[in-house]
């Protein structure tokens, strides 16, 4: 699907462009996006190369299994319907604990595991279990203490400060987990409701 709509806006660019005679803009642009692209990552490889390797010395310090420890009783309590000893509930504690490091990389297949392991629970393959949704919300949104990728992105364009977006990231960050906590509390809670009274709050919010 997301190749359906980049081929969409390329054809809708195009076509534009061609219509008010400006395709060698368009061409330019292309080619210019291209470079960018290139030399961007070039730059960011030492910069994340530094960051991951001063995180994966954390992680074998034992930073991260110590954070995984500190937040899983606050897990236990967002994925209640996972059992304690499946696969599933130490792949999101480490999944958590990356993001809360924030080792996209390192989080990313961790997330993508977890999903695995719940899908083995979920008694319908075809539609996401509550667990499989809390998961995605809070993978999004998670709280990040150091935002590395940013901070790299931030240095290779040669930024005075580019530790300042600390603060202000965490506390985004901070936010929006806790919006994202709030609505899947509220879906989890609307669909434990018998049919009739669920149906009268939807009656509630439509009026």
């Amino acid at each position: 699907m997301v190749n359906w709509i980049w081929l969409g806006m390329m054809v809708i660019s195009v076509a534009f462009a061609a219509v008010n005679g400006r395709v060698q803009e368009v061409t330019e642009a292309a080619f210019g996006g291209a470079q960018t692209g290139v030399t961007v990552c070039i730059g960011l490889i030492s910069i994340l190369v530094f960051w991951l390797g001063l995180m994966r010395v954390a992680e074998q310090a034992g930073l991260v299994s110590k954070l995984a420890r500190l937040v899983a009783p606050l897990v236990r309590k967002l994925f209640p319907d996972v059992p304690a000893d499946h696969p599933a509930f130490g792949f999101i504690l480490t999944n958590m604990s990356a993001n809360l490091l924030g080792l996209g990389n390192a989080a990313t297949p961790m997330g993508i595991r977890a999903m695995q392991e719940l899908q083995k629970l979920n008694p319908n393959p075809d539609t996401a279990t509550p667990a499989m949704c809390t998961l995605l919300a809070l993978n999004t949104a998670s709280i990040t203490l150091i935002p590395t990728t940013m901070i790299a992105i931030r240095m290779n364009f040669g930024s005075a400060h580019p530790t300042d977006i600390v603060a202000s990231t965490l506390l985004a960050t901070i936010v929006a987990t806790g919006a994202a906590i709030a609505a899947d509390r509220w879906y989890r809670s609307r669909d434990r409701l018998p049919p009739l009274q669920a149906g009268k709050a939807a009656d509630t919010k439509g009026g």
